[in-house]
């Protein structure tokens, strides 16, 4: 499958096109005097860990990040890092330091860590799981059972995938030879451009006896996933951008994929066609027909793609005239990859996907379509699906026989085609619960779109992953009387986990998240020291040394004065009103101008920084000569700021 499917040919020059777009701004973003500089705060504290610099603060926003973009093996780094720095850790570190630990291989002392989280988090119900030796990671096989597999006699050394009826006769996609002598090898993969071919049919389904389907449809170039009409007269296929004798490109030279249709005329397949969606520029493929044959359903990663490639919906308005193509949506679609759609009698959609929960690579899942909108997905089983790429869902309602395709291993060449009987298991009836809610930034209470979720179940184990809609709103079935976790991740925000506790009749829960920032907008004027939460750089009482916790605080905004080499600050001290008022005043004069020292002794131009202290001449409350206030309301006025005067 690495090749064959070929739906993404153009990400490498999206991408170079992006990063030229990209720096192009950042050049017109230069000469402009009112700029926006945005600092990200976790690049900063990696930076300055890596120095040798030592915060039990640091390493747990490092370790949580890593952690939740779950690269274990870094997280796993820097947790031990926060627990070689202290003992005072929360428990969910415990858990996360042990998942982490797993991953690597370290199960020995993932168990000990467990230990302590079990002491420490008795009620939790994964500290019971492990206390009871159960395993808490389950696999997702909750529909394994339904499906007897076994292999074809119709596969080769080669690529053979993509099955579609066309009659009492299985049509599939092979890059086999078809034994023309000017056919053309891929340069990719050193094997033959694909063909489709058809077999025959026994009663049971087994094919055989497969040859080429005319060469009419068959050009030198690739053509795969065919779907027929009930009368058998009109064919959808995907075939390289090549029509005519004629091969078309996009900008970047690179031939792309689209949908033709083809009609039966005297039993040969001619007037071949593409479809009006098509385009040079993104590729459009597997075309897939609902039981009704009023929509074409295809894969595509064109503008307004949500991944790699989603799955869309087209109208059929008649002989050469649809609708505009529709995206699924993120019930359907996610940041992955989502092809090889198939419709069922039932009305059911079959799909590959890697961006849902799977057991690795493309899974085939499925989900229920009830006017234009989707039910819940779900993962068909381990009887098909497998850690490797499985893919081209196929079955025949009458008898529930069908293919699929898979580079699972024990096949017999790249991609295999396996039939499969489906044995209905009947069910009983369960509760259900609606999860739902909005995600929001915490500051500004804006609506957060297209922010990835992630659902688990009480013992973390992965339920479901989606995305929330252009409002902000996310909606998911889950059973009741159950615990969940969800973890809300998006760019520049702080990932967050939230517990839900749904009822235990059919109804609804909800349950909000608002996000916080983790990269800061700042603008001439502001105080570069909020971004890090730095409130007042310390010095030993009536002194003016930096001291080692200041040394930490500091190294922040000379990271970020070293990344934006034009910003200019002025670094301004103040003190409470205690003490004489001209004490203060040189107290914090001589503690702004050691802190501009420390940044010039570690390269910053002495240019870029200014420093003056005020002591107590810029209190931001009442706590003035004579005012009785409190130790906290004290410390608001002892303040170090860091003004950004250029950018």
């Amino acid at each position: 499958m690495k090749n064959i499917t070929l739906l993404f040919l153009t990400l490498t020059s999206i991408f170079c096109l992006n990063i030229y777009s990209q720096k192009a701004k950042l050049e017109l973003a230069d000469k402009k005097y009112d700029r926006f500089a945005y600092i990200d705060a976790i690049k900063t504290y990696e930076r300055i860990a890596e120095k040798g610099y030592r915060s039990a603060d640091l390493f747990e926003k490092l370790g949580n990040s890593y952690y939740f973009n779950a690269q274990l093996e870094d997280a796993a780094k820097w947790y031990k890092e926060l627990f070689a720095t202290t003992t005072e850790v929360k428990p969910e570190i415990y858990y996360r330091y042990a998942q982490s630990l797993r991953s690597i291989g370290e199960n020995k002392k993932a168990d000990s860590v467990m230990l302590q989280f079990a002491a420490l988090s008795s009620d939790d119900t994964r500290a019971e799981l492990y206390t009871e030796n159960q395993n808490y990671l389950n696999d997702i096989e909750a529909n394994t059972g339904k499906y007897n597999v076994e292999k074809t006699n119709i596969n080769t050394e080669f690529y053979d995938y993509g099955s579609s009826f066309y009659g009492k006769k299985l049509v599939f996609t092979s890059s086999r030879s078809t034994g023309g002598k000017n056919q053309k090898k891929h340069t990719w993969t050193n094997q033959y451009y694909t063909n489709i071919f058809v077999a025959e049919l026994d009663e049971q389904l087994n094919p055989s006896n497969p040859v080429p389907l005319n060469n009419t449809i068959n050009s030198k170039y690739n053509e795969s996933t065919p779907v027929f009409t009930k009368d058998g007269t009109t064919m959808y296929f995907t075939r390289n951008n090549y029509l005519d004798g004629k091969k078309g490109k996009n900008e970047n030279n690179t031939t792309l994929l689209k949908i033709y249709r083809a009609t039966l005329k005297d039993d040969k397949w001619s007037n071949i066609v593409e479809l009006p969606f098509n385009s040079d520029d993104f590729s459009t493929a597997h075309p897939a027909l609902s039981p009704d044959e009023k929509t074409l359903y295809f894969a595509s990663d064109r503008p307004g793609t949500l991944g790699l490639s989603d799955i869309y919906s087209v109208s059929i308005k008649g002989i050469g005239t649809y609708g505009k193509p529709k995206n699924l949506g993120s019930k359907i679609n996610t940041p992955g990859r989502e092809t090889f759609p198939f419709i069922n009698e039932k009305n059911e959609i079959f799909f590959a996907s890697d961006g849902h929960p799977g057991l690795g690579g493309l899974d085939i899942f499925t989900s229920k379509i009830e006017d234009e909108n989707f039910g819940d997905v779900h993962n068909i089983g381990a009887d098909i699906n497998s850690p490797d790429d499985d893919f081209g869902y196929l079955i025949d309602h009458e008898t529930q026989r069908g293919f699929f395709t898979s580079n699972k291993p024990g096949g017999l060449g790249f991609d295999d085609i396996y039939k499969f009987l489906k044995i209905e298991i009947k069910k009983k009836p369960v509760c259900v619960q609606e999860l739902f809610g909005q995600i929001t930034d915490i500051d500004t209470k804006e609506v957060l779109p297209d922010t990835k979720l992630t659902l688990f179940d009480k013992d973390f184990n992965e339920v479901s992953s989606f995305i929330t809609d252009q409002n902000g709103n996310y909606s998911i079935k889950v059973d009741c009387g159950k615990v969940y976790h969800l973890r809300a991740e998006k760019d520049k925000y702080n990932t967050r986990e939230e517990k839900a506790i749904t009822n235990s009749e059919d109804g609804k829960t909800q349950l909000d998240i608002a996000l916080e920032r983790i990269t800061c907008k700042v603008a001439l004027g502001d105080d570069l020291g909020k971004c890090f939460g730095i409130k007042m750089i310390y010095f030993d009482l009536n002194k003016s040394d930096i001291r080692p916790e200041a040394a930490i605080d500091l190294e922040k905004i000379l990271d970020v004065m070293n990344h934006y080499p034009y910003m200019k600050i002025d670094i301004r001290s103040h003190t409470d009103c205690r003490a004489s008022f001209k004490y203060n005043e040189a107290l914090s004069d001589r503690r702004a101008k050691s802190t501009v020292a420390w940044l010039v002794k570690r390269g910053i131009k002495a240019d870029r920084l200014t420093g003056k202290g005020y002591g107590e001449s810029q209190l931001v409350n009442k706590c003035s000569d004579g005012v009785s206030c409190t130790e906290e309301e004290h410390q608001l006025n002892r303040r170090s700021e860091f003004i950004i005067t250029e950018l």
